[in-house]
């Protein structure tokens, strides 16, 4: 299926497995003294072992004074780097070391400074950096180089420098980002000077036989900011000086358009990768939203690049390159570009503290490889759990994997809960691969699935299990709202699984992630619908989606026409519309349908209904308490495993 993704490559003495590239990912997991420990070890390890061809993990070259990234800017680091790359190597990976000069220096004082090429504002901070100095410039330099140097007695099999994410080496090579009017400023020769530099610095450390890497900014989606013109002579430059690949990176951390997202299609940057491979003769990595076997398949077949690179999608599934090699696709546990977990990286960095660190929403298992591996149960029970969706899907596969008897009753014909409805807005069609994931997992784990079938007490009593999980999901509010009886009142699941149907002007009552999703498939519908209004009492629209992918969303309903309406309470629901109280004054909102999507609830008697059906009861996910994905997943995990 993948003859090109499971191709080996060799990069001068480095010899690939395949064309599947992790690619740097600031995680959190080392130490508090920026020493690597086992937590980093596992959760690197586990990707090595799941049949990655190239591992790339970042590291601060330069004292930054914060345990965000390990360090390799002194000697007291190698031990654990040696264990790592040991670890990595053990499973026949690659490991590569990145060198990443955020935003923080300590120059002296044991101080950190935000700085730059200039004191333009930086964004993600709110803060004006300093300018460096050209002595500072020498030392960052020559600091690059010892770090190369002890990435090479690490044990890593290359070396690479990031310069892209807005950070300080990438501000250098943009004009949004260099205003100096010394040698390391204005023209392009004069703004790549300093990663030639440092390029010459690391080469004179390892030598001419250690691949050297560079990721490379090639689009800064940046107002003022380098063109894709410009990358190409920039990478013709790193050829030229040595340079033995091309990782291709594109926008700022401050860029206006989104790089993870899920409303972005898959490998919607690959063809940055083939402009580049086609000014070069060097490796080039395509990244970006490549987050399936099948996607990277043809960009490689299509000539766009040499190698794809894969963050996130490692992050949810690690085993994916070993999954995608032996024809299990159906088992893919797919990144569903959430970002809550670039939004924790991003957290990481303003507060720390024991235990943080990167998660995922779709793996439990993420930063946690090490402590928490799967294993046989001391005594097999027989399990009866209640409820299909993400919840009840991952206890049976947890369960089941451990060697537990499991029974999942499904009222439903199909599998995935509330799933089924989260996967219809516009660009969420990863949920349903997510529901089919966990019923494929579950049942290849080995538990039966039996579909259109209502538990009862008594039915699950008469099966005699050791345990119940119960996993039946929750139910829709409908608010105490007057008029809330009237026929042109809509819940929104009905509204998006096409059983209602809504025309001119629609108002949603509730501006949660439900809401606000279902506005946007009403306004990208258009069908019949004239103007679309979101209603929340609160003062956020979307409050639980990730700070990362918030502003962009909001700012698409915008764009849309949709109008949103904050601290705004609804009192009752007219034949012409809503009357409201906005800030307390009185409103009226004109509308012909007015769509519900206030939450959910969940039944606070369920659990004692069923508390005598067997011995053991547990209860998970939405039946505990309305959440998001993440929850019901780490929930029917954590059964799982306790059972």
């Amino acid at each position: 299926m993948f003859k090109h993704l499971f191709t080996p490559l060799k990069i001068g003495n480095m010899e690939l497995r395949n064309r599947i590239v992790m690619l740097p990912m600031t995680t959190g997991y080392c130490e508090a003294d920026e020493t690597v420990g086992d937590r980093f070890i596992d959760f690197f390890a586990e990707r090595a072992k799941g049949g990655a061809g190239l591992i790339i993990i970042p590291f601060s070259p330069i004292a930054a004074g914060s345990p965000v990234e390990p360090g390799m800017f002194d000697d007291r680091f190698l031990p654990g780097v040696r264990r790592l790359t040991a670890a990595i190597g053990a499973h026949g990976a690659k490991s590569a070391c990145q060198l990443i000069t955020s935003y923080h220096i300590i120059f002296r004082d044991n101080l950190p400074e935000v700085v730059g090429p200039s004191p333009i504002m930086n964004q993600i901070l709110r803060i004006v950096p300093r300018a460096v100095t050209t002595d500072e410039i020498r030392f960052i330099v020559e600091e690059y180089g010892k770090a190369a140097r002890r990435v090479r007695e690490g044990g890593f099999d290359a070396v690479e420098i990031l310069v892209g994410g807005g950070y300080l080496l990438n501000r250098f090579l943009s004009p949004a980002g260099n205003q100096r009017d010394d040698e390391y400023g204005g023209s392009l020769e004069n703004r790549m000077r300093i990663l030639l530099e440092i390029i010459a610095s690391m080469k004179q450390a390892v030598g001419d036989d250690f691949p050297i890497g560079v990721r490379l900014n090639v689009d800064e989606q940046m107002p003022g900011g380098h063109t894709v013109e410009d990358s190409k002579i920039v990478a013709q430059a790193l050829e030229r000086a040595g340079v033995r690949l091309i990782n291709c990176y594109t926008g700022w951390h401050e860029s206006p358009i989104p790089t993870v997202a899920p409303s972005l299609p898959k490998g919607a940057f690959a063809h940055l990768a083939a402009a580049i491979r086609s000014a070069v003769s060097i490796p080039v990595i395509a990244a970006n939203r490549i987050n399936d076997p099948v996607i990277a398949e043809k960009i490689l077949a299509a000539g766009q690049a040499d190698l794809v690179g894969m963050g996130r999608a490692l992050l949810a599934d690690p085993e994916l390159p070993d999954k995608a090699k032996a024809g299990r696709v159906d088992e893919i546990v797919p990144c569903i570009a959430c970002s809550r977990c670039l939004g924790e990286i991003l957290s990481i960095y303003k507060t720390w503290g024991e235990g943080a660190g990167v998660f995922c929403t779709v793996n439990p298992l993420a930063g946690r490889e090490g402590a928490c591996r799967i294993t046989p149960a001391a005594t097999p029970k027989k399990v009866f759990i209640v409820g299909g969706g993400p919840a009840g899907l991952e206890a049976a596969r947890a369960a089941s994997a451990r060697g537990h008897k499991v029974t999942l009753f499904e009222k439903e014909a199909e599998t995935g809960g509330w799933l089924r409805v989260g996967c219809l807005p516009p660009h969420k069609e990863e949920i349903r691969t997510l529901a089919g994931s966990l019923a494929v997992r579950a049942q290849k784990a080995g538990a039966e699935i039996r579909l259109q079938c209502e538990a009862d007490p008594q039915t699950i009593a008469a099966g005699k299990p050791d345990v119940l999980v119960l996993a039946a999901g929750a139910s829709p509010i409908v608010p105490a709202i007057a008029g809330v009886e009237a026929p042109h009142v809509v819940a929104a699941e009905d509204v998006l699984t096409g059983k209602k149907t809504v025309s001119g002007a629609v108002i949603v009552i509730g501006g949660g992630l439900v809401g606000c999703e279902t506005a946007e498939f009403l306004a990208e519908k258009g069908e019949g619908v004239a103007t679309v209004t979101v209603v929340e009492m609160l003062d956020r629209m979307a409050a639980t989606i990730s700070m990362t992918y918030r502003p962009f969303f909001l700012a698409r309903l915008k764009k849309m026409g949709v109008r949103m309406e904050t601290h705004t309470i609804v009192d009752e629901i007219t034949e012409k519309g809503v009357k409201v109280s906005r800030k307390g004054e009185p409103a009226f909102i004109e509308g012909d349908f007015v769509v519900l999507a206030v939450g959910l609830k969940s039944d606070p008697t369920l659990a004692e209904t069923f508390r005598l059906a067997a011995p053991e009861v547990f209860s998970i996910g939405d039946c505990v308490e309305p959440r998001m994905i993440k929850e019901a997943i780490e929930e029917g995990f954590a059964v799982g495993m306790k059972i």
